[in-house]
């Protein structure tokens, strides 16, 4: 019977290179010359650190282009309330990876809403679809790519006819 998982990851390595590559592109802006500001990855989350909350927002943008240029959805960031003390100014992103199991509910039920003849099934962090017909799986991928899907960073793998 045909099948695919629904999971939510992404590559910790090319996280690595975009987060490198988002200070070199401070260290070469003429807005961030003279500033002491940088980005910081530890594990899943990356730490923003600069002089104004102003500067915060747009190393957010830097970081944003750069995880998006090396493959990885920016949806997967959950980006935290600003820290701002006197001289410095900090915010902490989260990389999210593996689905909730709130979201995975929600999966679930978009996926029984379609009345199509597949069935869904939470397994740990992420959810298997299974159908007699190919066609319905890829129109369940289809749902979960478009409007209507959830706004989560979904991949689709072990597809398997």
């Amino acid at each position: 019977m045909p099948s695919f998982d629904i999971v939510s990851e992404f590559d910790k390595h090319e996280a690595s290179n975009a987060v490198d590559q988002a200070n070199r592109e401070l260290q070469g802006r003429f807005d961030f010359k003279g500033v002491t500001a940088g980005f910081e990855l530890s594990g899943e989350t990356v730490a923003l650190e600069a002089e104004v909350d102003f500067q915060l927002r747009q190393m957010l943008d830097v970081l944003r282009n750069k995880l998006i240029a090396r493959g990885i959805d920016p949806r997967c960031m959950d980006v935290q309330e600003p820290e701002l003390s006197g001289v410095r100014a900090r915010q902490t992103v989260v990389l999210k990876q593996g689905l909730e199991q709130k979201e995975a509910k929600d999966i679930v039920k978009r996926i029984k809403d379609t009345k199509l003849k597949v069935q869904a099934q939470i397994q740990g962090e992420q959810v298997r679809v299974t159908g007699k017909k190919r066609d319905d799986l890829q129109r369940v991928m289809a749902l979960l790519k478009g409007d209507e899907g959830p706004d989560l960073a979904l991949q689709f793998n072990n597809f398997r006819d």
